[in-house]
């Protein structure tokens, strides 16, 4: 069980206790007199069992303090309660009073708008952040001072107990309600043993409003407030929701002194990392798609709020401690579900909406049941309360479309989808665009060249001039129509005139238009060997002094930034390289493109003349501190210049993207698993093959031996013949004629013991005895 200690009341000399500090006197030390001050809170922590103790000690007006308050929050690692966390851990407790305090001033009736309980000075440190996570495996958020990871609510409590302010979000996670509902009634119990006050603000959502009644039905455009609040119903799904407003409402009305609460009940949250809206965001910046989804028809009112401004109402209510005890988290906007979605995809994506039924977001794997509700909520809300007594730094108080700007400029920081903008130069046939299409697919970016960017503007320009008059609603629509119209006209004389080119002017109107669509905007660019001069690249980046904000004493040419490369690659190589390479390609790619012996010599010519020692494109970059990386390709024998293309991936880093798909990783799941049963399918072949090899071979061992054996016994007879001859020629003359006839007579007799027949015979007839005798 950990325990925070440090933060930014501590100062030097000063005494901390239970995570509190007290200021030493200003004569050195503590005076006897607050002993008992001291140590008596500590000694009935240790009786109770608390760990969590006060200690007040007003040693002196002047360098009275503030301390730094210990603020809990649920769930830090969740996109609302995250947000908040880290907006909570930059401010400085007390440091929205100040404005406040001046308006007080002027008010007539001498009345406070804050509980009178509680402090108003905006001294002191930063709030100290403290929470949970909704896994206890993931991170820790770097502005958290502590994470409690508990194993039952008993220690929850001890550390709640330790904190000045709790906040409980139910907002984002609905199985979050119980637990903040005990939470605020543990806490409750607890009061007598508090050496201090403690805050309970309970963030919930308008849709505990959302089947209010009207607030005036004869007049639809009045909003509700927060004096309507308790003529609110609830959405069928979030019964709980406002049961737990209730239950904490009630709790705090107990002992304000010791234990106030508040409910905010927030709208759909939106900036940072966009939460609900996310999908359309990221639909929006992908560009894959021709219209945003708009589901229904989008004339529900959704109340909304930047994640950040709900952070700093709950700011002010800490350093406020107002008499009103629910109060609604909406900007000022009234925006319609139609005209948040159609201002994403007019700023951030293609521009156009498409409605399709409300029962299609349910097929979304984006957005959950609560999701869809929020989005689908039709309330008009005010907050008053809001707006006449809180001094809070708003990003977006007047709404999502007026601030989109802002809001998207925030979404891609956060979300690390900052557009990549490369630009790759180079003589003629040096591999430009075999570099280019190898970023392209690295980073994910658009490939901008000059033949496919002129012929898309003027498939463009027929397209809008086609367009009937009839079909035509707007007078801004008319007015493009016939501009495009003038310049279509325009571009097809002038490539009459230059035997089928266009002229720089008209070219880099086309180019600037790509750079500057929203894909290349989102994502960036591989701009392929353009701008090929000096002049061409001032006429595409620079900025006309009518358009350009002045900038006192700078000396740097003013440049749109916006499609402004990142990072300049050139490549180059020795003219003796390029014409090899040129005269090695296939008869294929030659035909019809400028790689022909007379046109490509040529182009090199006005290439080297165009880019001289003195005169080159990279000194226009280099003015600006883009500094190029110069990488000769000659060097490189691979044709397919993958070490080019990984030495400028190092430059550049990694990509600013979503990452994989979920279709690109089943697709490099699939991938994978097919290399995988390929490479086990090769093993096994090899092992077979292997293996039949080993038995031939073994076969063939065998068949040998066998041979060899089979001519040992050969030989091994062929001896034993050439031995046994004189012994069968001594059995041929000496034995066999006796035995012979002796077998003859046998054979005619047939005596009933041949063998002992024979036996006598060979005796009595051996020529042996015979002779003897």
């Amino acid at each position: 069980m950990g325990v925070a200690v440090g933060g930014g009341a501590e100062r030097a000399g000063a005494c901390r206790l239970g995570g509190l500090v007290a200021q030493p006197s200003a004569c050195g030390g503590f005076p006897w007199v607050c002993a008992w001050q001291l140590l008596q809170p500590a000694l009935v922590c240790l009786a109770t069992g608390s760990r969590s103790f006060p200690v007040h000690v007003n040693m002196s007006e002047e360098d009275d303090r503030i301390r730094s308050k210990r603020i809990f929050i649920n769930h830090l690692d969740c996109y609302s309660s995250g947000n908040i966390g880290k907006y909570l851990s930059n401010c400085v407790v007390g440091s929205s009073l100040e404005e406040i305090e001046e308006e007080e001033e002027e008010m007539e009736d001498g009345s406070s708008t804050r509980e009178d309980t509680f402090t108003n000075k905006p001294k002191g440190g930063t709030f100290q952040i403290v929470g949970t996570l909704s896994k206890l495996d993931n991170k820790q958020p770097d502005f958290s001072m502590e994470i409690y990871r508990f194993t039952d609510r008993d220690e929850l409590l001890h550390h709640l107990l330790e904190c000045d302010v709790i906040v409980y979000n139910i907002s984002e996670n609905s199985e979050q309600i119980d637990e903040a509902s005990w939470a605020a009634s543990a806490l409750h119990t607890e009061i007598e043993n508090f050496w201090g006050p403690k805050m309970f603000i309970l963030i919930s959502t308008v849709m505990t409003w959302s089947q209010s009644k009207l607030p005036d039905p004869d007049d639809p455009e009045i909003a509700f407030t927060e004096e309507d609040y308790r003529r609110r119903k609830a959405h069928s799904n979030f019964k709980d929701h406002v049961n737990a407003e209730k239950l904490i409402i009630k709790l705090g009305k107990t002992n304000k002194k010791k234990f106030v609460t508040y409910i905010v009940a927030a709208g759909l949250q939106y900036g940072a990392e966009e939460g609900v809206l996310h999908p359309f965001f990221k639909a929006a910046w992908l560009g894959e798609i021709p219209a945003l989804p708009l589901y229904g028809e989008g004339f529900n009112i959704v109340p909304l709020i930047h994640v950040t401004d709900l952070a700093g109402v709950i700011q002010n209510i800490i350093d406020h401690k107002p008499r009103t005890h629910y109060l609604l988290g909406v900007d000022e906007a009234a925006h319609t579900l139609g005209e948040v979605i159609k201002c994403i995809s007019k700023n951030l994506g293609p521009g156009k909406i498409e409605r399709v039924p409300k029962e299609n977001a349910f097929l979304s794997k984006d957005l959950t049941q609560a999701d869809i509700e929020h989005l689908f909520v039709n309330l008009k809300m005010e907050a008053v309360f809001l707006k006449e007594n809180f001094n809070i730094k708003w990003i977006a108080q007047t709404g999502l479309v007026e601030n989109i700007a802002v809001v998207i400029k925030e979404y891609r920081q956060i979300r690390g989808l900052t557009p990549i903008k490369i630009c790759v130069l180079g003589p003629p046939a040096v591999g430009k665009t075999t570099v280019s299409a190898k970023l392209c697919k690295h980073y994910k970016l658009h490939h901008v060249q000059i033949k496919e960017v002129i012929t898309e503007a003027i498939a463009k320009l027929e397209t809008i001039t086609t367009i009937s008059q009839e079909e035509e609603e707007e007078e801004e629509e008319e007015e493009e129509t016939g501009d495009a119209a003038e310049i279509l006209e325009a571009v097809r004389e002038n490539m009459e005139q230059n035997a089928g080119q266009l002229d720089d002017q008209y070219v880099i109107r086309f180019m600037r238009e790509k750079l500057k669509s929203m894909p290349c905007l989102n994502q960036g660019y591989v701009l392929d060997g353009y701008p090929k001069t000096y002049e061409q690249a001032k006429e595409l980046f620079n900025i006309s002094d009518e358009d350009a904000e002045e900038e006192a004493g700078g000396k740097m040419p003013l440049f749109d930034k916006t499609i402004m490369p990142d990072f300049v690659i050139f490549l180059d190589a020795p003219d003796e390289f390029l014409k090899h390479r040129v005269m090695n390609l296939p008869e294929s790619v030659v035909v019809g493109t400028h790689y022909t012996q007379d046109r490509f010599l040529r182009t090199l010519m006005q290439f080297r003349e165009a880019n001289t020692d003195d005169e080159t494109i990279l000194n226009y970059f280099d003015e600006l501190e883009i500094h190029p990386q110069n990488i000769d390709v000659s060097k490189d024998d691979d044709p397919k210049y993958a070490d080019v293309a990984n030495l400028i991936i190092q430059t550049v880093g990694n990509p600013h993207n979503y990452g994989l798909t979920p279709e690109d990783k089943e697709a490099m799941d699939r991938k994978a698993a097919e290399e995988h049963l390929a490479l086990e399918e090769a093993e096994k072949a090899k092992r077979e093959r292997r293996e039949t090899e080993e038995a031939a071979e073994k076969i063939a061992r065998w068949e040998e031996w066998s041979k060899r054996m089979e001519e040992v016994k050969r030989q091994e007879r062929e001896l034993l013949e050439a031995k046994s001859i004189p012994l069968r020629n001594y059995l041929m003359k000496n034995v066999m004629p006796t035995l012979i006839q002796g077998l003859s007579e046998c054979c005619k007799i047939r005596p009933e013991d041949p063998v002992d027949f024979l036996a006598e015979y060979l005796f009595k007839y051996n020529p042996q005895i015979d002779e003897d005798m």
